[in-house]
């Protein structure tokens, strides 16, 4: 593989296939340092706040800001016959959202290659940033790969690491992972297409496979523990939130720490709730609720909220 020659970013004709914000600022960056994008392929507009009003998806807002052709197809692996009349040199991915077959892997001359979230063979699947952060990961990154029909399985070309702080959330992660992707593709993209960059096989003794976050898991179960809950909070947050229930309305954790490994109350139960701080009772531990938010109400750090809910103390979350 490879052109023979150096590699003219104007003539390769490269299909990007993403969907989310991750996705969004690597295909700007790509069109920024002059690559022929001939083609977005996006999963569909999808309603938006508490209207319900339909937006385009990020990078759609992206493609459209520079005049590059949009393709939205309902169910990619029905529906593709548009990429043969395209005809890409390359097809790059980043979260796309579906999977896709091997029929539309077979169209580029060079090939599909996807920008994966997670250091490769660790967290293959739908949410490798959310399992770094619930698993207590310091360092996490970026792996350049080549698609295969089978998910996140394919020849490993380039890394870049990412460091994960004890500040991170997913929100801040992302952005992360975003910009390390970014500079990836344009570190690689050049010594990929002429050829230069050797594929590793990953060794299946080692892959770990994390799935798709679902809407139940964002109610925090209070049989895990302390360390575990701590992860939970910061993979869901800032969006969707994790939450637990306080009198039967939802009570949002954004932010905590953990206080200590300390047990003096039953597991749910608010067992401090003044200015020092709001620590909840976990079975081997007491999590910090830095920042909360009760059903109806703004997001805010737990001084703020406990000005407008003074008597929380003993109180049991579910």
């Amino acid at each position: 593989m490879g052109y023979g020659k150096k590699m003219n970013k104007k003539s390769l004709r490269i299909v990007y296939m993403g969907t989310p914000e991750i996705s969004a600022s690597v295909l700007e960056r790509l069109v920024l340092a002059g690559f022929n994008i001939v083609g977005l392929v996006a999963q569909k507009d999808k309603p938006v706040g508490r209207k319900g009003i339909l937006e385009p998806v990020p990078t759609k807002k992206v493609a459209m800001k520079y005049d590059i052709p949009i393709f939205q197809p309902e169910k990619i692996r029905l529906d593709y016959e548009f990429l043969k009349e395209i005809n890409p040199d390359l097809i790059i991915t980043l979260a796309y959202g579906q999977i896709v077959p091997q029929g539309v892997l077979d169209i580029p001359r060079f090939g599909a290659i996807n920008l994966h979230g997670s250091l490769l063979p660790k967290y293959r699947g739908a949410s490798p940033i959310q399992a770094a952060l619930i698993n207590g990961d310091k360092v996490t990154g970026v792996t350049l790969m080549e698609m295969t029909a089978k998910m996140d399985a394919g020849r490993m070309y380039a890394k870049k690491e990412v460091e994960i702080s004890d500040n991170d959330n997913a929100t801040s992660l992302f952005e992360k992972i975003s910009l390390a992707a970014g500079d990836l593709i344009l570190d690689s993209l050049e010594d990929y297409v002429d050829g230069k960059l050797v594929g590793v096989e990953q060794d299946e003794s080692l892959v770990s496979v994390c799935h798709i976050i679902k809407p139940e898991q964002e109610k925090l179960s209070l049989m895990m523990g302390v360390k575990e809950l701590y992860g939970w909070v910061r993979a869901l947050s800032l969006e969707p939130g994790a939450y637990l229930l306080l009198d039967e309305e939802k009570f949002k954790i954004f932010k905590a720490s953990i206080a200590n490994y300390d047990v003096t109350g039953e597991v749910g139960q608010i067992v401090k709730a003044d200015k020092g701080g709001l620590y909840l009772q976990c079975k081997d531990g007491q999590l910090s609720l830095l920042e909360v938010q009760k059903q109806g109400k703004k997001r805010m750090d737990y001084k703020s909220f406990l000005n407008g809910s003074p008597n929380l103390l003993n109180q049991l979350l579910k």
